[in-house]
């Protein structure tokens, strides 16, 4: 089992939504992000030799939660560590904030709470997701592009909250509980893509864990 994200990047409008909910949710420091969200480009379209022939998207970066951290290898107190969602946690209490495991880290997402002296970053909302719901990250993601679910069982198969408008529709049962439990999977909601158009951001020998969709434009994330 191991538990990610998926981002199709067709989708995503560059809105923070996720970063807000993120910051919002997990009390996160301000100037501290565990989730913030990059503009890539304007760069020419591939062949171009001059703008306005251009493309850019937005690429959500955060803890990849990866299958081989640096970040735990290098811990001294095995403070950071992976949980038995295959998610990487961080253990407070053994914590002695040395930042090795920032410093490991390629994609630079952890940082030092400066008053608690721990180090913090994403931790996919394992408050929520231990109770069988999503990451706040996936569930206020207004353009739907961010799934959360068990990689390990396929891309597709990953899930986001369904579309709002079927809450609204005649007859739809209009319960709290019930809104936050549909569901819909990536295979199902996304357009249409293959293997090729699957992207991960630049892998060192830590396998970064997360995925993004990307159709149509030059991937740059793993560079």
């Amino acid at each position: 089992m191991h538990n990610v994200i998926v981002t199709d990047l067709n989708r995503c409008v560059g809105c923070l939504a996720c970063v807000v909910a993120c910051k919002a949710v997990n009390d996160v420091p301000v100037g501290s992000y565990w989730n913030k969200v990059l503009r890539i480009g304007p760069n020419l379209k591939e062949g171009a030799t001059q703008c306005p022939d251009v493309e850019m998207y937005f690429l959500p970066i955060g803890c990849q939660h990866c299958d081989n951290p640096a970040c735990v290898s290098v811990c001294p107190t095995e403070a950071s560590h992976v949980a038995a969602d295959g998610t990487i946690q961080i253990d407070k209490e053994k914590c002695i904030g040395c930042q090795f495991c920032a410093m490991a880290c390629p994609y630079g997402v952890r940082y030092l709470n400066e008053e608690e002296r721990v180090v913090e970053k994403c931790t996919l909302c394992e408050q929520k997701t231990a109770q069988g719901e999503l990451p706040q990250c996936v569930e206020q993601c207004c353009a739907r592009a961010r799934f959360f679910g068990d990689i390990d069982g396929g891309v597709g198969n990953l899930e986001a909250p369904a579309d709002p408008s079927a809450y609204y529709a005649d007859g739809a049962d209009k319960s709290y509980a019930t809104m936050k439990q549909t569901r819909v999977k990536l295979a199902d909601h996304c357009e249409p893509y293959t293997d090729a158009d699957v992207h991960r951001l630049a892998d060192v020998g830590n396998h970064p864990g997360f995925a993004y969709i990307l159709r149509g434009r030059s991937w740059k994330g793993g560079e």
